[in-house]
């Protein structure tokens, strides 16, 4: 009996030590994810478009959105916008063009 009260008491004491991460990490890792996406962009002058959406940790990804200028001379620094996945595991970037998100100019 003592060693059954003893375990709930063990396995009770570790369950309470299992906390969400503080604000100062969360902080930290959305700096990461930042760096990252705005590296793998390339475009000039990233910004992010609102936060970041965490997925859950069975899905394994971070989605931010950038905006930006293209570095291309043909594109005459036309505003650009790309979706950013940052793959948690890897802790790697892949980007692709999500132009399609903005609404487009209205016709005078």
């Amino acid at each position: 009996m003592k060693s059954a009260a003893l375990t709930l008491l063990c396995l009770t004491a570790l369950a309470t030590q299992a906390q969400a991460s503080s604000p100062d990490a969360w902080a930290a890792y959305d700096k990461t994810v930042l760096a990252s996406c705005t590296k793998a962009s390339g475009l000039k002058n990233a910004t992010p478009v609102g936060n970041a959406a965490q997925f859950d940790d069975r899905v394994g990804y971070t989605a931010l959105l950038l905006q930006g200028q293209y570095p291309q001379k043909h594109m005459k620094g036309a505003q650009g916008t790309e979706l950013c996945l940052y793959n948690k595991q890897s802790k790697t970037a892949y980007v692709t063009e999500w132009d399609s998100i903005r609404p487009a100019a209205k016709a005078k």
